[in-house]
């Protein structure tokens, strides 16, 4: 089955307002940027979005942060972001900071269907507050469950007319889970190659958690800060 739409904006014209909606990236690595302003120029809004981070004031989901089109984010790193902190400290934002390690198994059992897992991170911190306690080996731990989305947005190296991807160092942070655990998966590449071409044995994501694929034109691959010294 050929998953290929001709543009980032044709694959996600659908996408609604009120969606809940996983973004791929760590910083800015790996982000799908090209999928990212589409969505800003398709203009949905109440959107909720589960991202390691919130982008920067004008690149990732900053871009959809200044346009107001984000209800919530669930993320675990966001100090790059003015934007995000100024809605947030206005209450224009809602937001769930989630422990790096805790939100990256929360995405992970979701997309393998589990509902939930106990983790002794956050016990006895605001992270535990109204969430079930129990004690193993004599130690106590939390519940967390699994999370899921409407859609996944993920970013890859190479992918297949099938769906099928490889990410490339770094860009393999929280892609190829979020992969898994969107209803609909759409994923942006910088080569787009034909069936057979990828090596099976190097494929990261298989074809049959994606349903959509598009080439991306342009990368910009930024980094969120750049500190140099003199020789």
């Amino acid at each position: 089955m050929d998953k290929v739409y001709k543009t980032a904006a044709e694959a996600v014209a659908d996408i609604p307002s009120g969606a809940s909606i996983m973004a791929g990236g760590f910083g800015l690595c790996g982000i799908p940027e090209n999928l990212i302003a589409a969505l800003r120029d398709a203009g949905p809004t109440g959107l909720t979005f589960i991202s390691n981070n919130a982008g920067v004031d004008d690149f990732g989901l900053g871009l959809l942060l200044q346009t107001r089109q984000i209800k919530k984010m669930v993320s675990s790193y966001v100090g790059e972001n003015k934007t995000f902190e100024r809605q947030y400290l206005s209450g224009e934002l809602e937001v769930d900071l989630v422990p790096q390690g805790t939100l990256a198994e929360r995405i992970r059992a979701g997309g393998a269907g589990i509902p939930g897992f106990y983790t002794a991170t956050g016990v006895g911190t605001p992270v535990a507050e109204g969430k079930d306690l129990r004690v193993f080996d004599g130690k106590p731990y939390l519940l967390e469950r699994g999370l899921t989305a409407d859609y996944a947005l993920v970013k890859a190296w190479r992918g297949d007319r099938h769906g099928n991807l490889i990410y490339r160092k770094t860009a393999r942070n929280f892609n190829p889970m979020m992969a898994t655990a969107g209803r609909i998966t759409i994923a942006e590449v910088e080569e787009l190659v034909e069936p057979g071409e990828l090596d099976p044995d190097a494929v990261h994501t298989a074809g049959i958690f994606v349903q959509r694929v598009v080439l991306g034109p342009t990368y910009e691959k930024r980094i969120e800060r750049r500190t140099t010294r003199e020789a």
